[in-house]
C-alpha cells in the first residue's frame, strides 16, 4: 500500500488518463527565450521522468502584445512549433503528459504596446496600455485560439488558459482595471464575457478531446476584486464553454499581500479550492504553498481538491513524485520558497534556477557523472556549500569526510530557521541531514579540523562560512552590544533595541526581535489576519475593510544603516516589499543615512548629515554589519603549500548568500 494513495490514483481530463493527480504548475524559466530547445527538452524531460502527472508550461504569448516582455516566446511561426515538438516529444517519452500555458499579460506586458480593457496603467509596469476596440479584442481571442490549434500540432495535450493572477483575461473581470460602458464592460455578465469567449473559441479548435485548463482566479487580493458569487458564476460559465479542468490561481501580481513567499503558511488558501469544488462538476485543482506529498496527500484525502498544483517544488526536486512513490520521500530537495533563484531571476531578467537545487534549468550543462576514479576528498565546513559539495561528490563515487567544529550539520541555516517566517528551513536541514547520511560520506562534526587531520587526501574543500564584521564603533563600559548570532540563539536584548545594519541579516534580526508568540506561517488564522486577508465570501476581493490588524510588537526596534538609501532597498526582488512592510506594520523605525559615533550604557549616539550627535536611548546595540570570511584554516593551508579549494562564505563574504554557496559547490563537486 502506498503511502500517497489519493496523489497516486490516476485521474482522466479529456480524452487523456494521467498517472497520478499531480501537477507541475506552470514557471517562466526564460529557456525557451535562449533558442535552446534541447535545453528546454531536457528540463521538462526530466519532471516527467521523475513523475508528474500532468506538466503545464510557462507563459507563451499569443500575440506581440501579450507578451510578458518583448521578445516573449510563443508559436509564432512553423519553426516555432518544430521547436516544441522536440519538447513534447521528450515528455511523452517518459509517459508524461504536458499542456502548454497560453499567457496574455495585458496591461502587465512591458511593453509600449501592451493592450488592456481600459487604459489603466499597472503600478508594476512603466507603460499605459491601450484601450482595445471590437476590432482589437476579436484579435485576442482570435489569436488565443489560434495559439492552442498550434499547440497541438506541436505535440502538446492541451493548453492552460491563464486566466488570473491579474493578467489580460482578469483585468475584464473587475472594474479596478475594466472601466468599459460596451458590451465588454459594465454589469458582471459583461465583464466575463471575454474569458468565457477565449475559452468556447479555444475548445472549438483544439476539438473535444484534448486538455483545457482554464486558469481562474478565487482570490484577487486588490480593491474591486471579485466577489465569490462571481467566482462561482465565472467557474460555472467556464465550465460550460468547454473547459476540462478548473485551476486555481491567488492575488493579481500587483496585490499588497505575499502569496507565495516562504512566510505565508503552507496550503493557505486551500480552503477557497474547497468552497469552489462542489459548484462545478469538473475537476478543480488547488495551488500556493503545496511543498511536500504529505501536505498534498492530505488534501486530496480531505476532499479539498481532485488534484495539487506545484510549481516551485518541480525546480527543487525534478523527482518529486518517483520519490515519493518509491518509499524515498526524505530524499525529496525541499522548496523553501525562497523566490532567490526562481522568480528573483525571471524578473531580473535571468535564466530561472533554484538555491537548493542549481541543476534546475541547467540540465545540460550541470551534470553529475560518476567519477572516473574515486578520491578521498576533505570538506571542512558543514554548512550549506560545505554539505553540497559531500553530496554530490559522495554520489559521484567519492569518498568525502565533512568536518564540522559544531555538533550539528547546517552551519548558518541554524540560524536563518530560527527567524520567524524562515521556519521552512527546518525541513531543508532535516534533508541535508538525511542526504548526508548517503554511502560514502563520513561526519566528523564537533571537531575543529586542522592541517594534520587533512593530510593523506586527494581533494581538501574549505567552506568555513563567515565570522561577523565589526563596524569599528567605540564601545564604551557598561554598553550592551550583541552580534546578530547572540540573538538569532536568544541572547536577551531588552525592551529598545538598534540594530545597526539593514541588509538582510538585519531585517530578519528585526523580524526575530518584534516577534512574540505564534509565528502566523504556522498559523493561517494569524497570518491572515496579520496581512487583511479575508475571504472573498465575505468581502469583496477577499481584503479586510480595516486592513491589516498586525500583533502588537514584542519591543521598540530601530533598523539602521549608513548608506542614504531607503532600508532593505537590495533584498530580493520580488519578496524585499514583503519584509519591508512587515517591519512597518510592527512599528519598526528605519532609517538610513546615519553615522554611529559611540555606543554607551544609555544607548547609541548617532548624526545625520552635518547634525551634532545624538542619543537613540537603547537596551542593546545588534551589529548586523557585514561578513568576513572565515579563512583561518585556509590561510594555514597556504602557508604550508596543501592545495585546497576555497569556497560559499570563506570565498565571499556577501550576506548569508546560500543561493551562490550551494551553487559553487554543486560545480566544483562536478569537476571533482
Amino acid at each position: 500500500m502506498t503511502s500517497y494513495p489519493h496523489l497516486l490514483a490516476p485521474i482522466t481530463l479529456g480524452s487523456r488518463t494521467l498517472r497520478n493527480r499531480s501537477l507541475m504548475g506552470s514557471m517562466h524559466t526564460g529557456l525557451e527565450e535562449t533558442g535552446d530547445w534541447s535545453r528546454v527538452a531536457a528540463f521538462y524531460a526530466a519532471r516527467a521522468r521523475g513523475g508528474a502527472g500532468l506538466i503545464v508550461t510557462g507563459g507563451m504569448a499569443p500575440n506581440r502584445e501579450g507578451g510578458v516582455f518583448p521578445g516573449a516566446a510563443g508559436l509564432f511561426s512553423d519553426k516555432d512549433i518544430a521547436n516544441h515538438r522536440r519538447v513534447t516529444d521528450a515528455v511523452h517519452a517518459e509517459g508524461g503528459h504536458i499542456v502548454m500555458q497560453i499567457l496574455h499579460a495585458g496591461r502587465y506586458a512591458y511593453s509600449p504596446d501592451c493592450v488592456a480593457p481600459s487604459p489603466v496603467k499597472s503600478p508594476i509596469s512603466p507603460f499605459p496600455p491601450k484601450e482595445l476596440d471590437e476590432f482589437g479584442i476579436e484579435k485576442q481571442i482570435a489569436d488565443i485560439a489560434t495559439a492552442a490549434a498550434r499547440a497541438l500540432e506541436a505535440g502538446y495535450d492541451g493548453v492552460e488558459v491563464m486566466g488570473s493572477e491579474g493578467y489580460f483575461l482578469n483585468q475584464f473581470l473587475v472594474t479596478h482595471t475594466n472601466r468599459r460602458t460596451d458590451g465588454w464592460g459594465g454589469a458582471y455578465a459583461k465583464r466575463m464575457r471575454l474569458p468565457v469567449d477565449v475559452v468556447a473559441r479555444t475548445r472549438a479548435a483544439m476539438g473535444p478531446a484534448a486538455i483545457l485548463v482554464y486558469r481562474i482566479s478565487l482570490i484577487d487580493l486588490i480593491p474591486n476584486g471579485s466577489t465569490w458569487d462571481e467566482v462561482v458564476t465565472l467557474a460555472k460559465a467556464i465550465e460550460t464553454a468547454g473547459a476540462s479542468v478548473l485551476n486555481t490561481g491567488i492575488g493579481w501580481h500587483e496585490a499588497r499581500v505575499p502569496t507565495i513567499a516562504t512566510s505565508v503558511p503552507r496550503a493557505a488558501f486551500a480552503d477557497l479550492t474547497a468552497r469552489l469544488r462542489p459548484e462545478v462538476t469538473i475537476p478543480v485543482i488547488t495551488s500556493n504553498r503545496i511543498n511536500t506529498p504529505e501536505v498534498a496527500e492530505g488534501l486530496l484525502a480531505q476532499g479539498v481538491a481532485d488534484m495539487v498544483s506545484m510549481a516551485r517544488p518541480w525546480l527543487a526536486d525534478e523527482a518529486f513524485i518517483a520519490k515519493a512513490a518509491a518509499g524515498r520521500a526524505a530524499e525529496i530537495a525541499p522548496c523553501i520558497a525562497c523566490n532567490q533563484a526562481c522568480l528573483d531571476h525571471t524578473f531580473s531578467g535571468k535564466l530561472t534556477s533554484c538555491l537548493v537545487n542549481p541543476r534546475a534549468c541547467h540540465e545540460t550543462e550541470l551534470t553529475y557523472p560518476q567519477a572516473a576514479t574515486a578520491k578521498r576528498i576533505a570538506v571542512v565546513g558543514a554548512g550549506p556549500a560545505g554539505m553540497m559539495t559531500a553530496i554530490v561528490a559522495a554520489g559521484r563515487g567519492h569518498q568525502v569526510t565533512l568536518f564540522d567544529k559544531a555538533p550539528q550539520v547546517g552551519g548558518q541555516l541554524n540560524l536563518a530557521k530560527q527567524v520567524p517566517g524562515k521556519e521552512e528551513f527546518h525541513g531543508l536541514v532535516t534533508w541535508f541531514t538525511s542526504m548526508l547520511a548517503a554511502p560514502g560520506i563520513t561526519l566528523r562534526l564537533g571537531h575543529e579540523a586542522s592541517p594534520q587531520d587533512l593530510q593523506g587526501f586527494d581533494e581538501v574543500v574549505i567552506a568555513t562560512g563567515v565570522t561577523p564584521r565589526d563596524p569599528g564603533i567605540p564601545v564604551e563600559p557598561g554598553a550592551r552590544v550583541l552580534s546578530y548570532i547572540d540573538v538569532l540563539q536568544g541572547a536577551e536584548t531588552g525592551q529598545r533595541v538598534a540594530v545597526v545594519g539593514a541588509g538582510g541579516i538585519g531585517f530578519d534580526v528585526a523580524e526575530t526581535l518584534v516577534h512574540q508568540g505564534t509565528s502566523p506561517t504556522l498559523d493561517t488564522a494569524l497570518w491572515r489576519q496579520e496581512w487583511g486577508v479575508t475571504t472573498p465570501w465575505a468581502d469583496r476581493g477577499g481584503l479586510a475593510p480595516q486592513g491589516p490588524q498586525p500583533h502588537p510588537p514584542a519591543r521598540e526596534v530601530h533598523l539602521l544603516q549608513r548608506k542614504a538609501e531607503k532600508p532593505g532597498r537590495h533584498l530580493g526582488k520580488t519578496t524585499g516589499w514583503i519584509h519591508r512592510a512587515s517591519l512597518a506594520m510592527k512599528g519598526v523605525r528605519m532609517q538610513g543615512g546615519v553615522t554611529y559615533d559611540r555606543i554607551t550604557a544609555e544607548g547609541l549616539w548617532l548624526s545625520r548629515a552635518d547634525e551634532a550627535p545624538q542619543l537613540l536611548p537603547v537596551d542593546a546595540v545588534v551589529l548586523c554589519a557585514g561578513q568576513l570570511p572565515e579563512r583561518g584554516l585556509s590561510d594555514q593551508l597556504d602557508r604550508l603549500g596543501i592545495r585546497h579549494h576555497r569556497i560559499g562564505g570563506a570565498d565571499v563574504a556577501a550576506e548569508l548568500d546560500a543561493k551562490r554557496a550551494i551553487d559553487q559547490a554543486a560545480r566544483l563537486a562536478a569537476t571533482l
